[in-house]
């Protein structure tokens, strides 16, 4: 066991899935240049940097996975991706089920998102939501070094595009549940959430850096003599509905807290899901903790004020805490 950071993780997914199967490549916007030690390894033929295209760089991974290999693209800052729309929905997403499944399109596309760096707007923009309302795709925004890189691996092996974004905050710490990464074969399933901490009180679903921000309320509420249960979704399509429901049934109350915008967000679909299929055990409404609908700031004090903190997570579950309040709020 080892205690690596998230980018470690990845990096370590990365080389040993290209030992594993030599039909793994990566390309993308300076690939060669920040991955030095998997270009040495495998060579340009396998690791190469691309011009900054990303419209191009999506749909030669399209192409390439058509042909049987299993292209992983870096196209560095979520925002990029509205640029490369075409390759990846209209190409990889539905392709294979167009051909009758004649094709597979086995490619992961990676890229960074949230604050943390202060990037500005253009490169700072929560967008998995829209990725999980394209058919064919599947989406995965780990917490943990472990996760990423067990589901880095997972999404490497599946015959489908993968979304894989990487919370730009998390990328040089072990993630908000710090924890002991193995070494060698670790795959964690796709569409499997975690179960971080048992509760019966009220349920707190999230995923990326949020995820620190509903343990660190669970936490504080326990101290009030509340217990939280907090689920990290990990994987976002598919969405492992049998393990939020199973927390609802039993607590009866429900946040969802993203660092994205809440209109057609992720929590609007998992709300969606409880509301439709567990509605009797709920107590008190159902509610969300989110970023706020707007571009993000490039000044880390405003960028961050954008992101859920712990005391608004607290402050929505205590307010469940009293169905009457609730009820009026």
């Amino acid at each position: 066991m080892q205690t690596i950071s998230v980018s470690d993780a990845v990096s370590q997914a990365l080389a040993e899935e290209m030992r594993r199967d030599p039909s793994v490549l990566m390309f993308g916007e300076g690939v060669a240049t920040k991955r030095g030690d998997l270009l040495t390894e495998f060579g340009p033929q396998r690791v190469r940097n691309t011009p900054l295209a990303e419209g191009i760089i999506a749909g030669t991974a399209a192409g390439a996975a058509a042909m049987g290999l299993r292209p992983v693209i870096d196209l560095l800052f979520a925002p990029f991706l509205t640029l490369a729309m075409d390759g990846i929905m209209n190409s990889a997403g539905k392709l294979r089920y167009l051909s009758g499944g004649q094709f597979e399109f086995p490619m992961v596309v990676m890229t960074m998102t949230g604050a943390g760096w202060a990037v500005g707007a253009q490169h700072n923009h929560n967008l998995e939501a829209m990725f999980v309302h394209a058919p064919g795709l599947k989406v995965v925004m780990p917490s943990s070094a472990a996760d990423f890189k067990g589901l880095l691996k997972s999404a490497i092996r599946d015959n489908n595009p993968v979304l894989f974004f990487m919370d730009l905050a998390l990328a040089n710490t072990p993630g908000p549940m710090p924890g002991p990464v193995p070494e060698g074969e670790h795959v964690v399933p796709l569409g499997q959430a975690a179960v971080l901490k048992a509760g019966h009180d009220v349920t707190l679903v999230s995923y990326a850096k949020t995820v620190g921000s509903c343990l660190q309320a669970a936490e504080q509420l326990a101290a009030q003599g509340v217990e939280a249960e907090v689920i990290d979704l990990r994987t976002l399509k598919p969405l492992d509905e049998a393990t939020i429901l199973r927390s609802v049934r039993k607590t009866g109350r429900l946040v969802v807290v993203h660092e994205a915008a809440a209109p057609c967000g992720v929590g609007a679909e998992v709300a969606a899901i409880v509301s439709e299929k567990a509605f009797s055990a709920l107590k008190a409404p159902i509610r969300r903790v989110t970023g706020p609908d707007a571009p993000a700031a490039a000044s880390w004090v405003l960028e961050q004020a954008g992101v859920p903190q712990a005391e608004a997570v607290i402050k929505s579950a205590l307010g469940l805490m009293n169905e009457a309040e609730a009820l009026v709020v």
